[in-house]
């Protein structure tokens, strides 16, 4: 499907990586509807909180916390209710089993709307069999004179917002995962590459264009890339392609390709790009089994000026001549690595394994490229 206003989404790449919880919520008055009771016996541990007086913003009650396995079943009771006068209400309690730093609708575990006094609300849930180990947030909130559904963001003047610690255990373990964010990404040091992944599991929301999982990819392009096609042709799911320099500034993204449907291609000139990072999302909170395929469009380097020296031979086995008055910029393999060696008028290169090689270098105050067989 095509998503509206997405550029003004865009506009955040830009600002920042990390996504991390909202904390500037919750009421402006610490008078009437307010949280009361909050009971939970966990696999080991349990929080027993009781509410009243009222506190502004969020209570950030994560020193209180208790374990929940994965894949094992709960009680939960809270009472909403009030610290004054009686007024009509929400309440929901949310658990942030994916750790993605945000509290989604389908991590809803109870919901309440009425006017206090009432019983105390029992709700029963599960927690995920595919919830990954780790610490995580439940947050609570009471909203007096709305109805559901509620948002976990929201500031409002009368009410309650509180954060209790919840550390999930018998999960998943994510510790072998890499690709979160920038600083532990995939990298991909050659072309072709292909791959696959998950971002339902061990992955956060870090890309703040939607709210799903994003998994990292890093490649750093060789002056002999012109273009880069990336695709996640067959993917389970409505992917999301996100492509940003080393700075975070945007260099390009797709949606929904013109070949695959829902499944996201996206092109984009290596010319002048230093490293980039290619995020792997989907649209809105979407996730699954994806596939993606990396490759590059080549610079023609075989039309070579007139006015540029000749290197020879070329192919070559073992020495390279080199004009004195040619001055070795760089020279590499087809993926950017360096090679270090000594450039004189006689270049010895037959210690380097055969392949394509790429010399960059200055001539009479202009640069050339050659590409170098060695056989």
């Amino acid at each position: 499907m095509k998503k509206l206003l997405l550029i003004l989404s865009l506009v955040s790449v830009s600002t920042g990586f990390y996504s991390q919880y909202c904390t500037t919520v919750g009421p402006s008055s610490t008078i009437d509807s307010n949280v009361e009771l909050v009971q939970l016996t966990g696999a080991s541990g349990g929080i027993n909180y009781t509410g009243c007086p009222g506190v502004v913003g969020l209570q950030d009650l994560t020193s209180m916390s208790t374990i929940l396995n994965a894949g094992s079943a709960y009680t939960i009771s809270v009472k909403f209710g009030t610290c004054g006068g009686n007024y009509s209400g929400a309440g929901t309690v949310w658990i942030d089993f994916d750790q993605s730093g945000s509290f989604d609708a389908t991590e809803v575990i109870g919901t309440w709307q009425g006017i206090p006094p009432v019983a105390t609300s029992v709700f029963n849930f599960n927690v995920p069999a595919g919830a990954q180990n780790g610490f995580t947030r439940m947050r609570i909130t009471q909203q007096e004179g709305t109805g559901l559904p509620l948002n976990p963001c929201a500031s409002f003047t009368w009410g309650s917002v509180m954060d209790f610690g919840i550390n999930i255990g018998n999960g998943v373990d994510c510790s072998g995962y890499i690709g979160d964010d920038e600083t532990d990404p995939i990298v991909v040091s050659s072309l072709p590459y292909s791959g696959t992944g998950d971002n339902s599991y061990c992955y956060s929301n870090q890309n703040p264009v939607y709210n799903s999982p994003d998994v990292y990819y890093k490649i750093n392009p060789s002056p002999l890339m012109q273009q880069i096609n990336v695709s996640l042709c067959g993917s389970s799911f409505d992917t999301f392609l996100t492509v940003v320099d080393g700075s975070g500034e945007l260099v390009a993204f797709n949606d929904d390709s013109e070949t695959c449907g829902t499944s996201s291609e996206v092109s984009f000139s290596a010319q002048g790009l230093g490293l980039v990072y290619i995020i792997v999302e989907g649209w809105n909170t979407q996730m699954g089994e994806y596939s993606i395929n990396i490759n590059a469009d080549y610079v023609n380097v075989d039309e070579i000026s007139e006015q540029a020296p000749e290197l020879y031979p070329n192919p070559v086995n073992d020495i390279l001549n080199i004009p004195d008055d040619v001055k070795v910029i760089s020279f590499c393999d087809v993926n950017g690595k360096k090679i270090e060696l000594e450039f004189d008028t006689k270049t010895d290169l037959s210690r380097i394994l055969p392949g394509i090689y790429l010399l960059m270098y200055e001539y009479k105050g202009s640069v050339y490229t050659d590409r170098i067989i060695k056989l």
